[in-house]
């Protein structure tokens, strides 16, 4: 009930909801352990206890702190949803915080390096290497999810206003323009790629296909990335990195932390603010080391 809930109050995509039921049912089987049948026997002790066990080092789950910290999230959920329901006569999760996270900066590329990984991703004019540049391309030019870029359609590129309509988390839209080498990489990939590997499948709207002419998965957009991290010579590189390396260079360039937000389809400009560290962060590390009069300890 919970879950079909979130599907339909807050629009949750696939991945997130499959994620969600997997912590519950961590949540029910250690329930079941200690033979409580119902949410309205559970008590904050218990809650804790769960907590508790999550984090315990003989624990068979092997949690990394996000992952507990993202489960407990998703019980404190559960029991809110239960008692604003009226199946509870009370929340036992109310006053049970997950564990802190301490902060870790996202990771971005330098704009040279960023320019090598995609000019890596294919130079030839065949199919293949004409969608595996347009992606890279509208990846780094958008900062889109990964998730995002896949789910789009032909008709959601805009030639004409230079943009691209992109549907994020929660089902909210949002435009996004579309700079110069992205439109190049799709003009090219939409003309000269996509109704060639459309011709071998069934025929269906989403932009970017695979050899067979079905739409393109999120495994197989990783290893694009990956393919091309590779022959860039490049470590650690995911789709994520283009979404970080696309907010940072921004607010390096200039940009206004709220223009990044609306961009990045953040709903909290806290969420955005996380950038402004690594700009921060850059400009210590090249005052330190190019400044004749810096401080070194």
């Amino acid at each position: 009930m919970y879950l079909s809930h979130l599907r339909a109050e807050r629009s949750l995509a696939a991945n997130t909801l499959k994620a969600y039921g997997r912590d519950l049912r961590y949540y029910a089987d250690y329930l079941h352990s200690e033979h409580i049948a119902e949410l309205s026997a559970v008590h904050t002790r218990h809650v804790e206890a769960f907590a508790e066990y999550l984090q315990g080092k003989n624990s068979r789950l092997h949690l990394s702190r996000p992952s507990v910290a993202r489960i407990l999230a998703c019980v404190r959920g559960l029991h809110k949803f239960a008692f604003e329901e009226g199946k509870t006569k009370h929340n036992p999760a109310a006053e049970v915080k997950p564990p802190k996270i301490p902060l870790r900066l996202p990771k971005a590329v330098t704009v040279g390096e960023m320019q090598n990984l995609i000019e890596s991703a294919g130079a030839g004019d065949d199919p293949v290497s004409l969608r595996d540049r347009a992606l890279l391309e509208m990846l780094y030019g958008t900062g889109a999810r990964i998730s995002e870029a896949v789910s789009l359609s032909a008709e959601d590129i805009s030639r004409e206003t230079a943009s691209v309509m992109l549907l994020g988390k929660g089902g909210k839209e949002r435009i996004v323009p579309l700079g110069s080498y992205a439109l190049a990489a799709l003009d090219a990939y939409l003309v000269r790629g996509r109704p060639a590997l459309a011709a071998k499948g069934s025929g269906n709207p989403y932009l970017f296909l695979n050899k067979r002419g079905n739409p393109l998965s999120r495994q197989s957009a990783w290893e694009i990335i990956r393919r091309a991290a590779q022959r860039a010579h490049l470590r650690h590189i995911s789709p994520h990195t283009f979404r970080h390396s696309f907010a940072t260079h921004l607010l390096q360039g200039g940009a206004d932390i709220r223009v990044v937000q609306e961009l990045l389809g953040h709903a909290s400009v806290a969420t955005t603010q996380i950038y402004t560290k690594i700009t921060a962060e850059t400009i210590r590390e090249v005052y330190a080391t190019a400044h004749p009069r810096a401080l070194h300890t």
